[in-house]
């Protein structure tokens, strides 16, 4: 167990260890962060995302964001889940029927991408991988929403070496390519977990994404258009539906009535960071809510190399969320 300085905002919560992809929650009472653990190497990167060679999770937690961050040591490696081969990229966590659940992608033996579960007794691991993946996934970033009525639902799915265009036939394609610039762009999947938490209940369906005329966000619309780390939060009884935009590196959002969709974009959450992924959480901390995220500052910009980091969070009284700009000091 090592324990690292209170965090700062919009600075690096661990310096111990390269960490990315925070799924953060509140679980009895402390404040629980889920990223994914990046190696210290120096291989070349390429757009298939190879240099992301993560191969286990730890869990971080603190008491509040003034106490240290104790870093719990490896909850799951990926040598202990026998249908996975490599790249145990961005996780999240959820909580129901008195156990934590660990969902995370993998590759699976033939190199393609499937969504895992694990469970344990404690928020803080370790975790305990079901023997295979869950039927009917595929894809990466997996996040999960509990709603208030207790039915559970997963969102996954990322472009270009998250394989989510190769899905298009239902089938994997391995040389599928996406929609061309003037067609709807490809949304996250979702679908309905079961009461276990363990399968999906029925086939995962595309998630509309539409602008405020109702017409579906393009493909070619980099700025706005969906492609990875979905992240599902309820504020004011309203569904949030944020996640990356990937080639032009911002975060950005859209809001629903119902957790399936359809979802109206509404705007920015937070502008690029340095390093080319962005990827995110937000969580409301008793009467705050918070963004975390990473960059790749602690490695002076390598992109296989980052850093988890938060900060406050704020809506207008529309429900709209103010931008945030992550570099506030260089003002």
């Amino acid at each position: 167990m090592n324990q690292q300085q209170p965090p700062k905002p919009n600075q690096p919560i661990v310096t111990h260890i390269y960490t990315a992809d925070p799924s953060a929650h509140v679980y009895e009472g402390k404040i629980y962060i889920y990223p994914s653990h990046d190696l210290d190497h120096d291989e070349p990167s390429n757009d298939n995302g190879d240099q992301y060679k993560m191969e286990d999770y730890h869990v971080l937690s603190m008491d509040s964001f003034d106490s240290p961050v104790v870093d719990h040591g490896e909850a799951l490696h990926v040598r202990d889940i026998p249908w996975a081969s490599k790249q145990l990229w961005a996780p999240d966590a959820a909580h129901k029927n008195n156990t934590y659940y660990l969902f995370f992608p993998a590759r699976d033996h033939d190199g393609i991408f499937r969504l895992g579960v694990a469970t344990s007794e404690s928020p803080a691991g370790p975790f305990s991988p079901q023997p295979n993946y869950m039927e009917g996934s595929f894809s990466i970033d997996p996040a999960v929403l509990v709603d208030e009525d207790n039915q559970a639902y997963i969102y996954f799915g990322g472009l270009w070496g998250g394989q989510l265009e190769k899905w298009q036939t239902g089938s994997f394609v391995a040389d599928a390519e996406g929609p061309a610039p003037d067609q709807p762009a490809l949304g996250p999947q979702v679908a309905l977990l079961s009461d276990d938490m363990l399968s999906f209940q029925g086939k995962p369906a595309e998630i509309s994404i539409v602008d405020e005329d109702g017409n579906s966000i393009l493909a070619g619309d980099e700025e706005r258009r969906y492609f990875e780390g979905p992240w599902m939060h309820k504020y004011n009884g309203d569904y949030y539906l944020s996640y990356s935009t990937g080639t032009t590196h911002k975060l950005v959002y859209a809001i629903g009535k119902n957790p399936m969709g359809p979802f109206t974009f509404k705007g920015e959450i937070l502008s690029p960071v340095i390093g080319w992924t962005t990827h995110h959480s937000i969580v409301q901390v008793e009467d705050k809510w918070y963004l975390f995220y990473h960059d790749s500052s602690l490695s002076e910009g390598v992109n296989h190399k980052r850093c988890v980091k938060y900060t406050e969070l704020k809506y207008n009284e529309d429900g709209t969320i103010q931008s945030i700009n992550p570099y506030p000091d260089a003002e």
